[in-house]
């Protein structure tokens, strides 16, 4: 057992005989007790550790063997060995009192840090990478297709001939088109008061969601007492043209529409693929760490990896958000609020990715009960983009995998989309492993705390990092019984 307290031999001698109790009797128990104490390789680990996720400009500068650490029987103190001119980086952010309070929250005693300047070759790929990206700025390139059969409903001042991929929407500006088919569309009445003559008068507007193969848009259209009637005639399945521009309504950006017409793409019309900004070559919000579990594995545990997940790269993943909201044509879409996510190579889970993502909206009370995550701790927080930058590089080249993986997935790939990062790796659903694999086994569900269970897997449900983990564990687990993966 490793421990940060101290047992005494009577106590360690008392586990003995409590473990003796459980075995067979032919079987001898074996309990030795290791207290883990902070020494300096486990200190500069964890300070570099802080201050690559705290201060990442800062730690652009610096390599965990730079940092040096004097233990004291207090506590210790630590120093930064920095080259000339790069001191006032650490000094003028209090980057020396940040680290000093973190570790006094962590571990007991007091520590000081302190910068000293020396000479050193200076690692200079940094600075050609800042200069690299001013030189070369990703610009996202707005995909558009020619609109065919054009025919008036609404009418319109000019009649367009290029529609916006529905996939680039968000970052276009002005009035402009887009053209799918209807998915869903719905009429609906509401009264409108008015102010000059005192009456409330009833009007008519329609619900109305489009696809054009790129992405689905959900808006309202408020026609005119001319083309309600037209408006009426439409169904399911027609190709139509919406004019229209995008509007910020809440924080939010959304479609609004100005005029429905006919409209189709080309007879042809295959999507281009989307440009996406180049991997970062660094992490800047949240850097991965190694991954250690500390759950023993069992006597007859079957610790053998399954061939088929030798010489590839998976990465399990979980979001925690603000609602179910996952793509825009089902209204305004909800809030990632945590990701965390493993890296399986080989078999073996090697590394953890895991942050809280700030939200500048109160979490609703059901989402602070479900996952025990509140406001405060998202104070601080990095950004959505600058965390699904640091993602697209931890899940460059790998299959994503997930428990009920398209949910999470969507979120990814709107909030990344909307930063430049276009999400396309393939992916693998636990849950639908679980349907094919465990279908004898009479589970009553397929949830993760069900199939978690049947496995004998424990977890903290509904955290990010912790469902990603057990993921991991079950996909590694269907793995092995399938024989093969599904790819």
């Amino acid at each position: 057992m490793v421990t940060d307290r101290s047992f005494s031999a009577m106590e360690e001698a008392q586990a003995t005989h409590i473990t003796q109790e459980f075995l067979p009797e032919d079987f001898l128990a074996a309990v030795r007790i290791v207290k883990r104490v902070l020494d300096e390789e486990i200190l500069r680990s964890k300070i570099y550790a802080y201050v690559s996720e705290a201060f990442p400009a800062a730690a652009a500068f610096l390599k965990e063997e730079d940092i040096k650490v004097q233990m004291l029987t207090s506590g210790a103190n630590f120093y930064f060995d920095i080259a000339s001119g790069e001191q006032s980086i650490f000094t003028s952010s209090k980057i020396l009192d940040s680290v000093s309070a973190y570790l006094s929250g962590a571990y007991c005693g007091s520590f000081y840090g302190n910068v000293r300047v020396v000479e050193k070759q200076r690692d200079t790929s940094i600075l050609e990478e800042v200069a690299e990206s001013k030189e070369e700025t990703f610009v996202e390139e707005t995909r558009t297709f020619h609109i065919e059969n054009f025919k008036k409903l609404d009418g319109a001042e000019t009649i367009p001939k290029e529609a916006v991929y529905i996939a680039d929407i968000a970052g276009v500006e002005g009035v402009f088109a887009v053209c799918g088919q209807i998915i869903f569309l719905e009429e609906k009445h509401y009264i409108k008061h008015n102010e000059q003559t005192g009456e409330d008068m009833e009007k008519t507007r329609f619900s109305v969601t489009i696809s054009d193969g790129t992405g689905m848009l959900r808006t309202t259209y408020f026609p005119k007492k001319l083309t309600v009637d037209k408006v009426r005639e439409l169904k399911q399945g027609d190709t139509i043209v919406i004019i229209g521009s995008m509007e910020e309504y809440n924080g939010n950006l959304s479609f609004k529409a100005g005029k429905i017409n006919y409209g189709n793409p080309p007879e042809d019309f295959t999507p281009i693929a989307k440009a996406s900004k180049p991997v970062p070559k660094f992490y800047h919000a949240v850097t991965p760490e190694p991954y250690v579990d500390y759950t023993q594995a069992g006597f007859f545990d079957n610790l053998t990896k399954p061939e088929a997940l030798k010489n590839r790269v998976f990465v399990v993943f979980d979001l925690e958000t603000t609602g179910l909201v996952h793509n825009p044509a089902m209204g305004k879409m909800d809030k990632i609020i945590e990701i965390g996510a493993v890296k399986l190579v080989n078999g073996e889970i090697t590394e953890k990715f895991a942050s809280f993502v700030a939200c500048k909206e109160r979490l609703p009370a059901k989402i602070v009960e479900l996952t025990g995550i509140h406001d405060e701790d998202l104070c601080g927080a990095p950004e959505v983009d600058q965390v699904l930058a640091d993602f697209f590089k931890f899940a460059d080249g790998a299959v994503l995998v997930g428990h009920n993986v398209g949910f999470d997935y969507a979120f990814v790939k709107f909030y990344g989309g909307e930063n430049g990062f276009v999400f396309s790796n393939p992916s693998l659903d636990t849950v639908v492993l679980s349907q094919e694999v465990l279908k004898a086994e009479g589970l009553p569900n397929y949830k993760l705390n069900t199939v978690a269970e049947y496995f004998g897997f424990e977890f903290n449900h509904h955290r990010a990092f912790e469902d990603a983990a057990t993921t991991a564990k079950i996909f590694i687990e269907l793995i092995r019984r399938r024989g093969k993966l599904p790819l």
